[in-house]
């Protein structure tokens, strides 16, 4: 996303008070309107194009769908989340294909580095994993580098990103706040790389990445199942190419203790009605 002064706000709201309010799950404070109609005019600016299409057309559709947390440093305000990404994977596929659940988190006037946002990052991505009320998929790795590793959370595999206020070359990872998006790899059914609606978009997609980020995509982008591809190093792209990326610090358990949040209507252990195993040939941000 671009910096602050690459921001143009057009005329009137792109975002209406009625359809925030319909698009998000949980709470809506104070502090959300203004973060949340900052990236819908990102999405839909005409005068420099967002460079996942399906993002735009997301937004356009109100098919977008918001969550709110306090604090991306106080993981005792992150209670709010696991239910925030339970009650999406509900109702995402009434959505259609063009969704994501984008959740904010407070901006906080004390930013961090790119690297204390990466170690942000998987923490929450742990804290997920610990609260989740169903166990891991048991077609999923649980090591995040063998080849069809994807996080995943409610018995559905998830496709992750995370923008940060650190990342200020690569303009597609920016964000006013730190940020997370989680899109369920159902999402990228009919968008395999041999598909001509998949190599289509892959084109334009990285086409538009090259003018909004001044700079080639990142050599982490990669189609999932793909020999060489590794989806946990597209969840936090660096702010640079060739700037080193850390180790991965997440590894799912198959033993964790199931926590007793099961949400009314789910049988414990029952999966989301979502997501069958992939057979590795669909694309993630690169075809997005």
């Amino acid at each position: 996303m671009p910096t602050p002064q690459d921001r143009t706000e057009p005329a009137g709201s792109p975002l209406s008070d009625e359809a925030l309010t319909a698009c998000t799950i949980g709470v809506l404070p104070s502090w959300g309107p203004p973060v949340a109609r900052d990236l819908i005019t990102t999405l839909l600016s005409g005068d420099r194009p967002f460079p996942c299409t399906f993002a735009v057309a997301a937004a356009k559709k109100h098919a977008l769908r918001f969550g709110f947390v306090e604090s991306p440093h106080d993981d005792g305000a992150w209670g709010p989340l696991v239910d925030i990404l339970d009650g999406y994977l509900d109702c995402y596929q009434e959505l259609g294909r063009d969704t994501s659940l984008v959740v904010f988190f407070r901006p906080e006037e004390q930013l961090l580095t790119l690297e204390q946002y990466f170690a942000r990052f998987w923490s929450v991505l742990r804290f997920l994993h610990e609260k989740d009320p169903q166990p891991w998929p048991d077609h999923v790795p649980t090591d995040p580098n063998e080849l069809m590793w994807e996080f995943s959370f409610g018995g559905t595999e998830i496709f992750v990103v995370c923008n940060t206020p650190a990342h200020t070359t690569r303009h597609s990872r920016n964000s006013p706040g730190f940020m997370i998006t989680f899109q369920p790899r159902w999402v990228f059914e009919g968008l395999e790389p041999e598909s001509p609606r998949g190599a289509k978009a892959r084109k334009v997609i990285r086409n538009r990445i090259r003018r909004f980020d001044r700079m080639e995509p990142a050599a982490e982008l990669g189609n999932y199942g793909e020999q060489g591809n590794l989806e946990w190093r597209q969840y936090f792209l660096p702010d640079s190419n060739g700037d080193s990326v850390p180790a991965c610090p997440f590894h799912a358990s198959r033993d964790r203790a199931t926590p007793d949040t099961t949400p009314a209507g789910h049988a414990p252990g029952t999966p989301h009605s979502a997501a069958p195993a992939q057979d590795g040939t669909t694309t993630s941000e690169d075809a997005r």
